[in-house]
């Protein structure tokens, strides 16, 4: 069994991942299509009117494409932890004159709307991450035509996955930017090899595999295909493109020299993700409680204001360990020079 990138026109196997917040947009989607890749439009963080304008642009297009998801899988936070973080970022709330929710805020992401929208008017492929949904729901999808896929991080999770029915599994490495997808946030999966990990899913369960985490050269993909991948998944490096929607403040930071290293941090959203180290790593990271979303929301405001105010110190500068490898260049250019080597 294969991921049926020839039926959806793909020919490239080097795929654009969705990276939420920003930086995937309708026209990174567009661009990858041009490379004969497949670009996926992330749902995450925008309201169901939003995503549905973003899909109404990708559609216009008439590229393939897909669409990633944040399944409900929630992690409160705990009132009293929320209250001490909250007050520890009261001073920088304080000096961009924004107020923070005072207690936490626990939804899930329009996540029915975002679905009924899919139901009404399939996607060619849409992917889940955070959370698996339930096999209905992944049996309804399937129906409709659309690809089901379902970011894993373990073996364990790949099973949980393969029973719920899904048709591919995106197995990501802990070099990834941005957050991880483990199901279990509060147990970080280990520091395991890309190719490793990719054996060991492909050991548990006979689905095909995309690999992702870390992948910044021809030699990655080669490598992650050798090891029995059906694709390669990019994020950060093409955080940089033309067609990117990272703001100014994160593709500086991506290029400024002084930025040398990336941390694993919940301390922006209460999940863990990587990001370029900066003061807010450095200060909150021991401070940060558990709690997803609530922590989204608590900060969110306060990135907002520094990001707009160019100050890349507060900012979640989400980034893989291969940042360096990040091109201002048509991200076209990018996916066909990957699949070169």
């Amino acid at each position: 069994m294969s991921f049926p990138l020839s039926d959806l026109g793909v020919t490239n196997p080097v795929l654009a991942a969705p990276m939420a917040g920003g930086p995937s947009t309708p026209a990174l989607v567009a661009a990858a299509a041009a490379a004969g890749s497949l670009g996926f439009l992330p749902a995450g963080y925008r309201t169901p009117q939003a995503f549905a304008e973003q899909l109404a642009a990708v559609r216009a297009a008439g590229v393939p494409f897909g669409v990633n998801l944040f399944a409900p899988n929630p992690l409160p936070a705990d009132p009293a932890a929320y209250r001490a973080y909250a007050y520890a970022l009261r001073a920088d709330a304080d000096r961009y004159g924004i107020d923070l929710p005072d207690d936490p805020v626990e939804d899930d992401d329009h996540w029915q709307a975002k679905i009924d929208l899919l139901l009404a008017d399939p996607a060619p492929v849409t992917s889940f991450t955070f959370g698996v949904p339930d096999a209905g729901l992944v049996a309804d999808l399937r129906r409709t035509g659309t690809v089901v896929v379902q970011t894993v991080t373990s073996p364990d999770e790949a099973r949980i996955a393969a029973d719920a029915g899904v048709d591919v599994l995106a197995v990501q490495a802990s070099a990834a930017g941005g957050h991880w997808g483990t199901l279990t946030p509060l147990r970080p999966p280990a520091t395991v090899e890309l190719a490793d990990l990719l054996a060991q899913v492909r050991d548990a369960v006979p689905l095909p595999l995309v690999a992702a985490g870390g992948i910044v050269s021809t030699g990655d993909v080669a490598a992650v295909l050798r090891a029995g991948a059906t694709a390669a998944m990019v994020g950060t490096i093409l955080l940089l493109s033309d067609e990117s929607g990272a703001s100014a403040v994160h593709r500086a930071a991506l290029v400024d020299p002084a930025r040398d290293r990336t941390v694993v941090t919940r301390a922006f959203t209460g999940r863990p993700a990587r990001a370029l180290r900066n003061t807010f790593t450095d200060r909150f990271a021991d401070q940060a409680p558990a709690g997803y979303p609530a922590l989204h929301h608590l900060t969110s405001p306060l990135r907002r204001a520094a990001a707009a105010a160019g100050d890349p110190e507060l900012v979640n500068l989400w980034a893989g360990t291969g940042y360096r490898c990040a091109t201002s260049e048509p991200a076209a250019a990018i996916l066909a020079r990957l699949a070169a080597g």
